[in-house]
């Protein structure tokens, strides 16, 4: 007689449903017997037994009090909520765009004693997986650029105050209604801070709770979103605005060193607002998220970690960011130190455990045994990776498995905007949304790097579905319609 084999996949589903929802596989037979046991005893001897118990009035009253105190307890421990109501992303004009015929011909005269450096650039740009429409501040554009501080703050007050103006206008945001400020730039910290310049434009209150987070790379937005949930939980009846921007005009390196003129070629304008708040009555039904976790993770103690992204002088005294060439290897393990904490946290129990039998199996049998990777698909329906560069993109789609609609948005981000450091994330949101592919209920992760070094995530769960706002002024509204786009390994220049 044949034997039937069946796919290994399916497999792999009835074992995930078995182990998920064991609980309902072990209590519904009880359930059943007892209720089966009920209609055998019948209504008279079931009131009979009801009736012989005595109840002690002191005991009564000592019990319920208990269970109120405990319950009381236990709700005043709970963590607040925290909703995020909306964001905002920045939208470049025209006029700043960068095509790759532009920003060749500007490196050709910017470095024209060192024709190796343009080579170099163009075989990066090439293979960066960026557009056509990125974008750079007005003075990069200037031959030679002119990085001076009026240009940098005229660029940061660009950024930021556009998309809080925006922000306000989606949410009918109030500046007296912003009890707490934060806002991160790595590479731009004036005096007095961009925090205070937020104050002075807006006229926010003298008690604001602000803060100026700098020099802590392309991963802190999201440690921006924990300072924001910490202080939200001491800070009842409020509302946190974040901004996450990083300013290029400062920092756009004029040397000649290879592995400092690789910013130049990925970063580009760009910067979010955010706001949060655990205002449960008056924000929670307009919300569109809710904060689940925020798991952080430094490699700093590592000498190679911590210089693997490093600002220094090159041999000629110009300043710029070295990307090391162990950047990519760094960034695994910082993922993998990641994925580790928060794996328990969000991973189902099918997972879970396939991960500690192959463990265990490595640790007393094989050392050789391949690791198991979880499959965070089954814990979350959207992945927003930092659009860092395009390698950043493919080795975390290998590390996790994912397939390529999962780093769609990632990759379109990339493409689209360049890498714009801290608030890719939010732009990659931004274009879920755009695609009409956020629904109820649906997770969201959001994985992003920076220098020091670190990995930081944040887990959401979407409040309502996001619909597609057709008149919106979002900074995919006038494209979304064109992507995805095939992006090329290499775009001959």
């Amino acid at each position: 007689m044949p034997q039937l084999l069946v796919p290994a996949k399916y497999v792999k589903l009835a074992y995930q449903y078995i182990v998920n929802h064991i609980l309902t596989f072990l209590l519904l037979p009880t359930m059943a017997a007892a209720a089966a046991e009920l209609l055998r005893l019948g209504p008279d001897e079931i009131l009979s037994a009801f009736r012989s118990l005595h109840f002690d009035p002191i005991q009564t009253l000592c019990t319920s009090f208990l269970i109120i105190f405990v319950a009381t307890v236990y709700f005043m421990s709970k963590p607040r909520s925290i909703y995020l109501v909306d964001y905002a992303c920045y939208k470049p004009p025209v006029t700043f765009r960068v095509p790759f015929s532009t920003f060749m011909e500007h490196s050709r005269l910017n470095l024209k004693e060192n024709p190796k450096s343009v080579d170099f650039q163009m075989r990066i740009l090439e293979r960066s997986g960026l557009g056509e429409e990125t974008c750079l501040p007005p003075a990069i554009h200037y031959i030679p650029p002119t990085p001076t501080m009026d240009a940098a703050r005229g660029e940061a007050e660009l950024v930021i105050f556009s998309t809080i103006d925006s922000l306000m206008e989606k949410t009918n945001l109030k500046p007296k209604d912003i009890d707490i400020l934060i806002v991160n730039c790595s590479l731009f910290s004036p005096t007095p801070s961009l925090s205070a310049m937020i104050v002075n434009k807006y006229k926010l209150r003298s008690n604001i709770k602000s803060f100026n987070l700098s020099g802590m790379g392309c991963s802190a937005g999201l440690i921006s979103v924990d300072l924001a949930r910490d202080l939200l939980q001491v800070h009842p009846n409020s509302r946190a605005l974040i901004v996450s921007t990083e300013i290029i005009t400062p920092n756009y390196y004029k040397g000649s060193e290879r592995a400092m003129l690789l910013p130049n070629c990925l970063f580009r304008m760009g910067g979010a607002a955010i706001l949060l708040s655990n205002k449960r009555r008056r924000d929670a039904a307009r919300s569109k998220y809710k904060l689940v976790h925020v798991v952080r993770t430094h490699k700093g103690a590592d000498d190679k970690a911590y210089k693997c992204v490093y600002e220094q002088e090159d041999p000629e005294g110009k300043v710029g960011i070295n990307l090391s060439k162990d950047l990519m290897l760094i960034a695994g393990e910082a993922l993998k130190s990641n994925i580790t904490t928060i794996g328990p946290l969000v991973l189902p129990a099918s997972e879970q455990l396939l991960f500690l039998f192959t463990l265990i199996g490595r640790k007393i049998f094989n050392p050789k045994w391949k690791p198991y990777i979880p499959d965070f698909k089954q814990a979350f329906e959207h992945f927003c990776i930092h659009a860092g560069g395009r390698a950043v993109i493919d080795e975390l789609q290998k590390n996790l498995q994912l397939s390529a609609e999962h780093v769609e948005a990632s990759r379109m981000t990339l493409h689209r905007f360049g890498n714009t450091s801290s608030s890719s994330l939010w732009y990659e949101l931004g274009y879920i949304e755009a695609k009409g592919r956020m629904k109820k209920g649906d997770r969201v992760w959001q994985i992003a790097f920076g220098s020091g070094f670190k990995c930081n995530s944040a887990v959401w769960k979407c409040n309502r579905t996001v619909r597609i706002d057709s008149d919106g002024d979002g900074p995919w509204q006038d494209c979304i319609h064109r992507y995805p786009v095939h992006i090329p390994e290499v775009v001959k220049l």
